[in-house]
């Protein structure tokens, strides 16, 4: 059977009480904006908040600052495409790497004083691994920016009617001036707020689209009956078996588990600044190793209020998605237009304008601070007073926007932005982290190791990605692509590295001091306040109990 669904297109009718939300809303976070700006004294201050952020704050602003557009859109697309296998992206693709990061990266990282990840790369490998990589973390931002832009823009066009440049030039404006104005910490405070109206937004859609069709019975029957839907499953790993793919994601159980839950999560969650950014920020080494711990319990929620009502959209208008009246992208947006009144509308629109909001905030904030610190002052112009650095940050997050504007475009000509975006973590984030836990595990791996093995790493994932636009039989799907080229990327790191490290000259002891496991040590007590060595405060149990957690939600979709 298929559901009725709402007529084509996607207009959202806003009356006065939802436009008086929407309001109160972006009112509120300029206000922020203007608040945070009087504690801005120093480029300390407007890139990493002067390094003061209390550990509940910073993750929440963690997982706040992913629940962009690649998010609420991208996945929910995946809900509506995939089914359960998008669940694959949060169990092993983010809770586990989360947990990581808390309890063995974050002391390299806080204990080093860096102020970005580029910059550790610096430490470690030297200077052409760190230009290299600071231009390649500059470049993806902004192309991620991009989707977020697109994202917000097809919001605002369905709620105004705008066309789509107006809609992303308008919401490029209003997420710069209030970056501009507070830096990072009007973009922390901004997140904690939006992670709420997020969730006040996202929980009313999935309650009031359960009930619609019938409950997760109901919702199952539809999805079966409905015949725009081909590839979609119920059980995130039907059809994985070695030899036997049959399943949506098109690769079988060893490439999700290496590919997606080892290299792109791993690489994504610890060595993205964009993410890593909200723990440099925090007060101390405590709340910095808490805060992604922190974020991992939200995280693990998070897909019951995004993947369900992308599934909820297939089984109500899946035979929109099959004709293309309609692009996956369109399954949330398509909801709230379905399924949602006056009043509880403007909430649910309000909170993705948030969603969009912190992402491209996210984005903004760590490349102003990489290209500033990283690129800007490092090779252009260094020994600046700080406050030229300051005014030259500012510059930059305008730049930035201006030339994510531009890179929405790119964004708009995927129907699913999740493929986008995993094809660019492969190229980016999957051979940063091959470098990174070679480098933190092997003291022996050299400065020229370091670039080489970066370079080779971006290079190869790239020719496979070309050689699947040149033949798509290559690969089942184009997610497909992305984990296998991410699996490439990280053993051509391996390769290259260990056989440049082997005919280069590697750093002493001395200069590794604290960058690599085993050499020096790292002091994660000396700046802790009273209250951080509570019991319930120990990083190692809060990942325990995320990592038991993530089992149990995992289980029954087995």
């Amino acid at each position: 059977m298929v559901l009725e669904a709402a007529s084509e297109g996607v207009r959202l009718d806003l009356k006065f009480v939802d436009y008086l939300m929407l309001i109160i809303y972006f009112v509120t976070v300029l206000a922020i904006g203007v608040i945070a700006r009087r504690s801005i004294r120093t480029s300390m201050d407007f890139f990493l908040s002067g390094r003061s952020m209390p550990a509940w704050i910073t993750g929440l602003a963690f997982v706040s600052a992913n629940l962009g557009a690649i998010e609420i859109l991208g996945m929910a697309a995946n809900g509506a495409e995939i089914g359960m296998a998008t669940m694959h992206y949060y169990f092993i693709g983010a809770v586990p790497a989360m947990v990581f990061l808390g309890l063995v990266m974050m002391p390299f990282y806080y204990g080093s004083k860096v102020r970005s990840v580029p910059e550790f790369m610096l430490r470690r490998f030297g200077k052409a691994a760190h230009l290299v990589n600071s231009i390649a973390f500059s470049v993806s931002n902004v192309l991620i920016a991009g989707i977020n832009l697109y994202a917000m823009a097809i919001v605002v066009e369905a709620m105004l009617g705008w066309s789509q440049w107006t809609a992303i030039i308008v919401s490029a404006v209003f997420v710069l001036v209030y970056i501009t104005l507070g830096g990072l910490s009007s973009a922390i405070y901004n997140e904690v707020m939006q992670f709420f109206v997020i969730v006040a937004g996202l929980v009313p859609l999935t309650v009031v689209g359960l009930h619609r069709v019938g409950g997760w019975n109901g919702l199952k029957t539809a999805l079966m009956g409905t015949d725009g839907v081909s590839r979609l499953h119920l059980s995130a790993w039907q059809g994985t078996g070695i030899g036997d793919v049959t399943n949506p994601i098109g690769a079988n159980w060893l490439a999700i588990v290496l590919g997606l839950g080892f290299v792109l999560s791993f690489g994504y969650w610890t060595t993205n600044f964009t993410e890593v950014q909200r723990a440099f920020s925090a007060k101390n080494m405590s709340a910095a190793r808490r805060t992604p711990l922190i974020g991992a319990f939200p995280k693990l929620l998070i897909p019951f209020v995004i993947v369900i009502p992308g599934m909820i959209a297939a089984a109500t208008i899946g035979n929109q998605f099959a004709d293309g009246t309609l692009t996956y992208n369109d399954a949330i947006p398509k909801l709230i237009q379905m399924y949602l009144p006056s009043g509880v509308l403007g909430v649910a629109v309000t909170g993705l304008m948030a969603s969009f909001m912190a992402g491209m905030a996210a984005n903004v904030s760590s490349f102003n601070t990489v290209f500033t610190y990283d690129i800007w002052q490092e090779y252009i112009k260094p020994n600046m007073p700080d406050d030229y650095y300051l005014k030259a940050g500012r510059v930059v997050s305008i730049t930035g926007v201006v030339i994510g504007i531009f890179t929405a475009y790119l964004a708009s000509q995927f129907g699913n932005i999740m493929t986008y975006i995993q094809t660019l973590f492969s190229f980016f984030n999957a051979p940063l982290f091959g470098v990174f836990i070679l480098g933190l595990l092997w003291k022996r791996m050299t400065p020229a190791a370091g670039l080489w093995g970066y370079v080779a790493g971006i290079i190869a994932p790239t020719i496979v990605w070309i050689a699947y636009l040149k033949n798509p039989s290559l690969f089942a799907t184009g997610t497909a692509e992305t984990l296998y080229g991410a699996i490439i990327s990280f053993v051509t790191v391996m390769v290259v590295s260990v056989a440049v490290s082997l005919f280069t000259k590697p750093k002493s002891d001395e200069e590794l001091q604290g960058l690599v496991y085993g050499v020096g040590t790292i002091d994660v007590k000396s700046d802790h306040v009273a209250g951080d060595t509570a019991w319930y405060r120990s990083p190692a149990l809060l990942g325990t109990v995320a990592l038991a957690l993530c089992v149990g939600f995992y289980l029954p979709i087995i």
